[in-house]
């Protein structure tokens, strides 16, 4: 059956040719009353080994064209899927005092649960919670929607739309021209009224956002079209399959080195690590009040491996925080993180760059494992700031009080920065961006562990560490079914407190070698950025930045991580405009040409390090979404 607007007069000569076309696809012509105000048909249905019993036309107010109603008998029969179903709590009804007292009611009591073990306390801690919450707001299962709810609709819409319909329902059962004027006018005041309320809703939204990157977000929702929906042909388990075959394929390309305890590979030019002039063995317990700040101060980002929201848990937190910290403590005194913390749940993406889905690793661990960043242990690193071995994990450190926002422009403006300053001394500079594939993910527990024994990380706080790395495992979630179980054996958790601190405790090394070859750089995350100033006639840059390139690949191999080659871009920024620096790199591993301009952090930076690239294709951005509206 092939129908729609075809906007083809059928009395005009010129229509046999498409009348032509529709019957040598064997598809007929439905005859039907005039479907337009101006009397023509213009609405056109074609049908094929189906037939149509009954037709007609109605006149909407909204529309020229007619409302067309028929009924058709198919042949053949289609196997129905199974609808799906989704799990829904009414937490709108739920009193936070109703069921912080029935928290605290079930809980053991405080003596019983201080003398628990930290596995024996997280499952008490969170069986309770999860059990608690079933008694009060239990699960209700209802047909899955095929989209979200409108943010904008409300209990007034709601009695509105309830009784739009059930007029609609009315006038196809009685035919009563006096049911069609009343659901007509029911349908324009309806139609109105979301108009007024969206308007209203997004006004409200865009005044009071005081976050930029949520205002930009809310913009994006309301000039980029829907993306399209999911292809129902992939699983849960082909997910994580290709996940944990990536993270094989990029293992398998290393030499297997052996990790003796206390020890760490060295490549051909890695510095020689100096004994550790102090030591840490042990975490310095949390107290009461310093849990509870930390409950109602964090993010409340919830998935469903958490027992209950973690906004609810917030709201009792008064009632939980003795728990809590007891759990905490101790962990983190016995060098044991909880078991059933250690298991995430990843959700497929849509990555912007590629027309396929592929995994981004995001873990969704219980909130209460975002408690566990050991305080102390950021303390004493920070007192060792004077070490220059360890200035990544310093400044590290201190980006972790900042803003969410403020580490990425301060790794753009630093660089940016540092560059003008050069070409204003009449310098040349060359700007190098190395991208890791899958960095966080290859992480090798040995190596890490290793570097954290060479750092000083003794005891009870070197067996907490190990205890957080290993023994993880993710499923995969996907069209409302979760895959099997699959362990981890490498990685750090992307999205985690701790996984970006290890990460550059991972890659402290790297900054020596990279300064051996009298290069500066910045890491944000896995995106490292080179830079290195020199005369205009200075005819041995390319050959340093091969030498250092090449000591970067034989750091990355023998640390198990894999340098993304198609994604490492240069940047010669010449001195004057009229110079002329012929850089380019050759060697075994790398070809590498420069660019008239870089993706920087998101930044489009050009030779003359102007952003124009930048500002270019922020306008073509807004054109498009402009276009949209």
């Amino acid at each position: 059956m092939v129908l729609g607007d075809m906007n083809i007069h059928l009395d005009n000569p010129s229509s046999s040719g498409f009348l032509s076309l529709m019957s040598s696809f064997d598809l007929k012509l439905v005859q039907s009353p005039p479907t337009h105000k101006a009397g023509k048909a213009l609405d056109l249905i074609f049908t094929r080994n189906c037939a149509i019993d009954t037709i007609s036309v109605t006149p909407l107010h909204l529309s020229d064209h007619y409302f067309i109603h028929f009924s058709t008998t198919l042949q053949g029969r289609s196997t129905a899927s199974s609808p799906m179903v989704s799990f829904r709590r009414n937490l709108r009804n739920l009193a936070p005092n109703h069921f912080s007292s029935l928290v605290a009611s079930t809980l053991p009591s405080p003596s019983t649960f201080s003398a628990y073990e930290v596995n024996d306390a997280t499952e008490s801690l969170c069986s309770t919670l999860c059990s608690c919450l079933n008694n009060l707001c239990p699960l209700a299962t209802r047909p899955a929607r095929s989209s979200q709810s409108h943010p904008w609709l409300n209990d007034t819409l709601r009695s509105l739309r309830t009784n739009l319909r059930a007029a609609e329902r009315k006038w196809r059962k009685t035919k009563d021209p006096g049911d069609q004027l009343k659901f007509h006018e029911l349908l324009s005041s309806f139609s109105a009224s979301i108009t007024d309320a969206k308007k209203a809703f997004y006004t409200d939204k865009i005044l009071s956002s005081t976050d930029s990157q949520k205002l930009f977000s809310t913009f994006k929702t309301l000039l980029n079209p829907p993306s399209p929906p999911p292809t129902n042909n992939l699983s849960a388990d082909t997910f994580a399959s290709f996940f944990t075959d990536k993270v094989a394929a990029i293992s398998k390309q290393f030499t297997q080195l052996a990790t003796p305890e206390h020890s760490l590979p060295q490549t051909p030019s890695s510095p020689t690590i100096s004994s550790p002039t102090a030591s840490f063995s042990s975490f310095s317990p949390l107290t009461e009040n310093c849990v509870s700040k930390l409950l109602t101060c964090s993010r409340p980002t919830t998935c469903p491996l958490d027992p209950i929201p973690t906004k609810l848990l917030q709201a009792i937190a008064p009632t939980v925080a003795a728990a809590v910290t007891h759990v905490i403590n101790a962990s983190l005194t016995s060098g044991t993180f909880p078991t059933s913390l250690k298991h995430a749940q990843v959700k497929p993406l849509l990555k912007k760059k590629h027309l396929f889905l592929q995994i981004m690793w995001r873990t969704t661990d219980l909130s209460l494992s975002s408690l566990f960043c050991p305080k102390s242990l950021k303390g004493w690193l920070s007192s060792r700031s004077q070490n220059t071995s360890h200035k990544t994990v310093c400044l590290t450190l201190t980006n972790l009080g900042s803003k969410r926002a403020t580490p990425l422009k301060l790794a753009l403006l630093a660089v940016t920065e540092s560059l003008k300053e050069a070409r204003a001394t009449a310098k040349s500079s060359v700007l190098i961006l190395l991208d890791l594939s899958a960095a966080f993910d290859t992480v090798n527990h040995g190596f890490l562990l290793s570097t954290l024994s060479s750092m000083g990380i003794t005891e009870k706080a070197h067996a907490w560490f190990e205890s957080y790395l290993t023994g993880r495992s993710f499923s995969v979630s996907w069209l409302g079914q979760s895959s099997t179980v699959h362990h981890l054996a490498t990685g750090v958790p992307q999205g985690s407190v701790l996984g970006p601190l290890l990460f550059a405790i991972y890659t402290t090394s790297l900054g020596e070698i990279i300064r051996s070859h009298g290069f500066s750089y910045h890491c944000y995350a896995d995106d490292t950025q080179l830079y290195l100033s020199f005369p205009p006639d200075n005819h041995t840059v390319s050959a340093r930045i091969s030498n250092c390139l090449s000591d970067i690949s034989k750091w990355m191999k023998s640390h198990h991580l894999q340098l993304n080659l198609s994604k490492t871009e240069l940047l010669v920024i010449p001195a004057k405009p009229s110079v002329q620096q012929n850089i380019s790199i050759q060697n075994d591993f790398l070809s590498l040409a420069p660019s008239k301009a870089v993706r920087n952090l998101g930044v489009v930076i050009d030779e003359h390090l102007t952003i124009k690239d930048h500002v270019a294709s922020v306008a073509r951005s807004c054109s498009f979404a402009l276009y949209n509206i």
